[in-house]
């Protein structure tokens, strides 16, 4: 059985060293911060496979005050949108 790629809600695909762009909390506003993926994976939390990425936050985001920490996350991937990829932009 073929293993499907993971992809983004507009289709594209992701995979690792992609700039992605997710939502992120600050107190209580929302921000969108640009970031590389390093790895995708998946959790079977409950029962139900659900899609993870490891990313790299680029320090790039909106938002007034800067990022403290550029350390990498782990997120769920249901929300996130390919931006390019990382080795063209660098």
């Amino acid at each position: 059985m073929a293993r499907t790629p993971l992809t983004d809600f507009t289709g594209a695909e992701i995979r690792p060293g992609m700039l992605v762009v997710y939502a992120t909390r600050r107190g209580n506003r929302v921000r969108q911060t640009e970031a590389r993926v390093l790895e995708t994976k998946t959790n079977r939390a409950a029962g139900r496979v659900v899609p993870e990425l490891k990313v790299l936050p680029t320090g790039r985001e909106s938002g007034i005050s800067a990022r403290k920490t550029l350390v990498p996350r782990t997120i769920g991937a249901e929300h996130v949108v390919v931006i390019g990829d990382a080795e063209v932009q660098a």
